[in-house]
């Protein structure tokens, strides 16, 4: 049985998880055509609450009707119905006794072009910069059009807690619409959200301030990768531009940070080497790295850095163990994920990956009478 630290409560705003092991954002594309959770999610989200105190994030979940134009049936968080199905998770989660931040974000440049013709939508962006060659160009977001994004990101934190959420991460990772304000390969605006660090960080910063307004700073996450590639990321020297951003965002006294290595992109891994040390230095609050990390990997982290509240993410290996906790405590093998099962929008390699006999015989014997 694992006696690490990985296994010692934490508190991460209000809450208090009883282990240091979360499950990712993963996008899953199990919503409706009107990007309304399913029942099916419900289930999903219910069977990876299996440990009771867990901290799990939702997938990206879309602000705005105007932030959509990808990800078909990925969920949305702006009206009643989306609401509504959301509490139906955030219900089935709270039965097992675990806790869920609603990870909200919008498209931006990744939008797919087919896609945002059929939301009837503009792809926007900080700057006219495509993603890729085979990208299509962004329109470059006038002022009227941030200050809006601005107070979506905020009506989405509002909704979430209507929805039963613990609370929100804003998702300024990954290549998305705050991430490519960030950085300087996607911003090249010449107005007050670009041409140097500060400006840059301006539309992250306001965003932060304006959910942390609205929710409370013990209900917010925010989620950041500085070294991602994904989605035609990364910026020369991103370590100052990050320096100031979570400088800022460390007086907001947020629950947590979450940052992704540098050998993650997307759902992918790759060979990055550059480290988050910098970002440790920075952040006294808890902390949540993904990162694709093993079991020994995790156990490692926790316990290399006995002075940082740290929880370790994990993604890909959440969707094919629903009772991953308990194999981690336990020291049991992981089920493998079935990739070509991601995105299929049903059941099968969704909520039909087993729970061990050890877990299902654990279960029983705590409901035998004595």
């Amino acid at each position: 049985m694992d006696t690490s630290n990985l296994f010692k409560p934490l508190k991460i705003g209000n809450l208090v998880v009883q282990h240091r092991i979360g499950m990712a954002p993963l996008t899953r594309l199990r919503a409706t055509d009107d990007r309304v959770p399913l029942p099916l999610m419900a289930e999903y989200y219910g069977q990876r609450s299996a440990a009771p105190g867990t901290l799990l994030i939702s997938e990206g979940t879309l602000i705005s009707y105007e932030s959509c134009g990808g990800f078909s049936n990925a969920p949305g968080i702006w009206n009643e119905k989306q609401i509504a199905g959301w509490r139906s998770v955030t219900d089935k989660v709270h039965e097992k006794g675990s806790f869920i931040f609603c990870q909200i974000f919008a498209m931006g440049r990744a939008a797919d072009e087919e896609l945002s013709k059929k939301d009837g939508v503009d792809i926007l962006g900080p700057s006219p910069i495509p993603m890729d060659e085979t990208a299509p160009i962004p329109r470059s977001m006038t002022l009227d059009e941030i200050k809006k994004t601005v107070q979506d990101f905020a009506t989405a934190a509002q909704n979430a807690m209507l929805a039963g959420f613990d609370g929100v991460e804003v998702h300024g990772a990954n290549g998305y619409l705050i991430d490519q304000f960030n950085q300087d390969n996607s911003n090249q605006r010449h107005d007050k959200y670009g041409g140097s660090v500060e400006n840059r960080s301006r539309f992250i910063d306001e965003i932060m301030k304006a959910v942390v307004a609205v929710i409370g700073p013990e209900r917010v996450g925010l989620r950041l990768s500085p070294w991602s590639l994904f989605q035609g990321m990364k910026m020369t020297n991103p370590i100052p531009q990050f320096t100031d951003i979570i400088k800022k965002a460390s007086k907001l006294n947020l629950a947590y940070l979450h940052l992704v290595e540098s050998r993650i992109s997307g759902s992918h891994d790759c060979e990055g080497s550059e480290t988050l040390e910098f970002a440790y230095k920075l952040w006294n609050r808890p902390l949540l790295i993904a990162g694709g990390y093993k079991l020994d990997d995790a156990r490692k982290l926790v316990n290399k850095y006995p002075y940082k509240d740290i929880v370790l993410m994990y993604g890909r290996y959440f969707i094919a163990n629903p009772d991953l906790v308990y194999k981690v405590k336990e020291g049991l093998q992981f089920t493998d994920y079935k990739r070509e099962m991601f995105y299929t929008g049903h059941a099968l390699g969704y909520t039909d990956y087993p729970f061990s006999p050890q877990y299902l015989e654990s279960q029983n014997a705590e409901t035998v009478p004595t």
